[in-house]
């Protein structure tokens, strides 16, 4: 249960009119999707043995990367040989929700042998961490030394060994209790895209100079990318509470989020230049306040509602794909989601617009665990990681028999 010191009473009179507005904002932006029947599925272990898994990609001879929150990059050639890889993650900050996070690969990885990271690093020895069972109080926690970077790795021919190139990209926040540190990323052969978390920090999401609750546009060179609102800033939109997964539609080059809801809303928003998606925790002195509502149009105004929401309950959404234009049946070109906290996975798909989800539907609930990473394999299968913990963790393929 998250802990708030606020009463019942005085968070209802703040929040009636708001919460009143922006579900009225999205009973207006959003219909309900028609329900699919889920497409037939076939799941084999790829590895198990792991321990938190997080991000995950494909190269294009098959060979699945993956990287342990706590620091240990974990290949698997497409044969089945699993390769712990020798890399420096001496500097992990692996805290609360932070640690060694999202993957990208680089399109053009044949002849760039190229991968990047989204990771948490402690930037003076030692860093200390907040205990657990303090992370979820409403309260800012202090910075102890650590930040999070995006990071160039080089990959081995033979995946024995990946060399770190540079840091693309540093200043991301993070704080001791390494809470909604984000951190979804996706490549494109000019550019990368990063979504962050808001640190549980009241002033973040609104900030326009904070990279925190953000989504965020680079060049690979980490400049900003151009048709940022500020042509000196990563920053393309804000307003965002824990942006986990990020992904850009094929053909369009639309870009959507999956963003973590409070106690209700995970959301499924498609990214504009400048948009602000309204979350604004900061209405009372000091706390982080979750009870108000994810997209705020009374006290953010113009703010952007969601493509599509989970209602009532949270899934905890943490990684998006689009699925190929074939072998998916009525979600050909659609889009998957995982789910933590829901244990499944969630098929979309978008109108033409890509405003609205038209149709919907979910598989594997409650059958394999947490999910958290996937990824898109050159023969159109899906890559999933598991989230469970204490090296029971595992590495999924998932294929549609469409």
């Amino acid at each position: 249960m998250r802990r708030d010191p606020v009463t019942r009473s005085h968070r209802t009179r703040l929040g009636v009119l708001t919460a009143a507005l922006s579900a009225a904002l999205a009973g207006s932006l959003l219909s309900a999707p028609t329900a699919d029947a889920a497409p037939a599925l076939r799941v084999t272990t790829v590895v198990d043995g792991l321990s938190i898994p997080w991000g995950v990609v494909v190269a294009p001879d098959g060979t699945v990367l993956t990287g342990e929150r706590a620091g240990r990059f974990v290949a698997v050639r497409p044969g089945g040989q699993r390769v712990n890889v020798r890399a420096d993650l001496s500097r992990i900050f692996a805290h609360g929700e932070s640690g060694l996070m999202g993957l990208a690969i680089d399109p053009r990885f044949e002849q760039t042998r190229r991968v990047y990271s989204c990771q948490a690093e402690a930037t003076v020895p030692g860093a200390p961490g907040a205990p657990g069972s303090l992370s979820n109080i409403p309260i800012e926690f202090p910075q102890t030394g650590q930040t999070i970077k995006v990071v160039s790795w080089r990959v081995g021919a033979d995946w024995t060994q990946m060399a770190r190139e540079r840091t693309v990209l540093s200043g991301i926040p993070v704080n001791a209790s390494g809470r909604h540190g984000g951190c979804g990323l996706a490549a494109t052969t000019d550019g990368l895209w990063v979504g962050t978390g808001d640190n549980a920090t009241p002033w973040i999401p609104q900030s326009r100079t904070s990279l925190g609750g953000k989504v965020l546009h680079i060049k690979l060179d980490g400049t900003p990318a151009p048709g940022n609102p500020n042509p000196r800033s990563p920053i393309y939109s804000l307003g965002h509470r824990n942006v986990q997964g990020v992904a850009i539609q094929p053909g369009t080059g639309r870009v959507y989020a999956i963003e973590q809801g409070t106690t209700r809303d995970d959301e499924l928003n498609r990214i504009v230049a400048g948009g602000n998606y309204g979350y604004k925790p900061d209405r009372l002195p000091v706390i982080y306040d979750e009870s108000v509502p994810m997209t705020d149009p009374v006290r953010v105004p113009g703010a952007i509602g969601p493509v599509w929401s989970s209602g009532n309950e949270t899934m905890a959404l943490p990684s998006i794909a689009f699925l190929p234009e074939t072998g998916w049946g009525a979600f050909n070109g659609g889009l998957v989601l995982t789910a933590l906290k829901g244990k499944r996975l969630v098929f979309m798909k978008l109108s033409d617009d890509g405003r609205r989800v038209v149709s919907q539907t979910e598989a594997l609930k409650d059958t394999h665990g947490r999910l958290r990473g996937v990824a898109v394999a050159p023969d159109g299968s899906l890559v999933l990681t598991t989230s469970d913990g204490e090296g029971s963790d595992r590495i999924l393929r998932v294929r549609s028999d469409a």
